[in-house]
């Protein structure tokens, strides 16, 4: 699963960005580590639980329930993310991340422990909740706790800890999967947990003069978030039956809940979105509609273990980090695309999402069937396909979020950002759960086995190549001069 971003509002006159060294010098390094652990606990979880998931229904059953691990964790997410601006502002730094380190805990356990999917979905829910505060923190206190010189720096650094978590998350989770033992995989994040709360105990302690924050507590668009949970939750429970009369009922119900937001939204005082982003006609709108689409076409990474396990007999720790590989192509091609300005950004704008298309057909080919290629070029072949739809997002993410900034109205430059994060968690949440409704009705359950899954895959990426081939037209007016 990609990273999930945001940007802090800036002053007008920024000064010039510190160094490097700044930044890991003396306290600055100590607090850099509490704020970016929790980050890094959150995003290493992701790719743990992408590749322990095949054991998991082995173990316990529910594959029907499978897209619901991520569907039900991002959905939590969401909620959490909205949460955390409140929490901040009552609790505190340190409570905050405490409250959200101790509600994530919560969640591994209930995992570890869950002896079927249900209790690992309600453990998931929990686990979401808790990262959803912890992500969202970690941006946030980022222009508390730093001078802004070193705010780049520190955004730069809480970003790369996806790419850490693209190194170790598949394989811690793939090592306990193939010894057997995949619980162990969530047992390991409580220790985890403990310590970078005791870091965030002692670095984010409150001065001796701190007063509590005076004035009205920050307000939250609770019917706009309500409205998008609910809108992915109706997807996702069409996905539960075998009759198309009650999947595309589900898929109806989403899409008049999503709207229904969309509409409460351009008349609440509390917004979610700034004025402007609602409007398809937009450039604004234009951005944050490419912003979702080129997330749900990201969200087919959640069935490819299952896939390359079912269909190829790879072990877990091969098939966790060949789905890793989308992230590490989403963080590279961030990396490569960011210093691009005026016309080269423009053309990585339009040619990411074609890249992303083209990519998710060639796994379309690749999954289901070995083409008679032997199996070290077919891995070779399945890891490049992933890596070019993760860069498919990642060369043109950077500029995505500059243009935010550059078409938010006059004073609306902080609320505009913030919503980056909510409409990413909405594009994987319904990424998710169309993905579940796809996979479900094209054979995975049912006949199920190894047909199934051919046919669930290619269903899944031809049907979710359209997305980002919708964010390639958009690319077209985010550009137009």
């Amino acid at each position: 699963m990609p990273e999930i971003s945001t940007v802090p509002s800036v002053p007008s006159a920024p000064p010039a960005t510190a160094s490097w060294g700044s930044l890991f010098r003396g306290r600055n390094g100590l607090l850099a580590l509490a704020l970016t652990g929790g980050v890094a606990l959150h995003a290493i979880n992701v790719h743990i639980v992408t590749t322990v998931l095949p054991s998991v229904v082995q173990d316990i059953g529910g594959l029907d329930w499978y897209a619901w691990n991520t569907t039900l964790f991002v959905v939590a997410s969401i909620v959490g993310a909205a949460l955390s601006v409140r929490l901040l502002a009552v609790a505190g730094p340190r409570g905050a991340c405490i409250a959200a380190l101790a509600v994530f805990a919560l969640g591994s356990a209930a995992c570890a422990s869950a002896p079927s999917m249900p209790w690992m979905l309600a453990g998931r829910s929990v686990q979401g909740l808790g990262g959803g505060v912890l992500a969202a923190l970690s941006y946030a206190l980022i222009s508390v706790v730093f001078v802004p010189a070193l705010w780049p720096r520190a955004v730069a650094l809480v970003s790369g800890m996806w790419g850490i978590a693209t190194l170790c998350g598949p394989a811690v989770g793939g090592l306990f999967a193939q010894a057997g033992h995949w619980r162990w995989a969530f047992w390991m994040l409580l220790p985890v947990a403990l310590l970078q709360a005791l870091l965030v105990a002692v670095q984010l302690r409150p001065a001796p003069d701190a007063k509590p924050a005076a004035g009205p507590q920050p307000l939250i668009p609770g019917l706009q978030i309500l409205l998008l949970a609910t809108s992915v939750l109706a997807v996702a429970a069409g996905s539960l039956s075998a009759q198309l009369l009650w999947q595309g009922a589900g898929v109806v119900a989403g899409l008049a809940l999503g709207a229904a937001a969309v509409l409460v939204d351009r008349r609440a005082q509390v917004r979610l979105l700034p004025s402007g982003a609602t409007a398809w006609g937009s450039p604004l709108g234009a951005v944050y509609a490419s912003v979702a689409l080129l997330l749900v076409g990201t969200t087919t990474e959640i069935y490819i273990p299952y896939f390359l396990q079912t269909l190829h007999g790879y072990t877990p720790l091969a098939a966790g980090y060949l789905t890793a590989a989308m992230a590490a192509g989403w963080s590279g091609g961030s990396l490569l695309s960011s210093g691009r300005e005026g016309e080269g950004a423009a053309r990585l704008l339009r040619a990411g999402p074609v890249l992303g298309t083209a990519s998710l057909l060639v796994l379309a080919l690749l999954v289901p069937s070995n083409l008679g290629l032997d199996p070290g070029l077919h891995m070779l072949l399945c890891g490049l396909a992933l890596a070019g739809a993760g860069a498919g997002v990642g060369i043109g993410w950077p500029h995505l979020l500059i243009r935010v900034l550059t078409l938010a109205p006059q004073g609306e430059g902080g609320m505009a950002s913030a919503a980056i994060t909510t409409v990413q968690l909405y594009g994987m949440a319904i990424g998710a759960a169309i993905a579940g409704l796809v996979a479900n009705a094209a054979g995975l359950i049912q006949p199920g086995g190894v047909v199934g899954a051919q046919s669930a895959a290619v269903w899944l990426f031809v049907s979710f190549a359209l997305a980002p081939l919708l964010a390639a037209l958009l690319a077209r007016r985010i550009t137009r001069r």
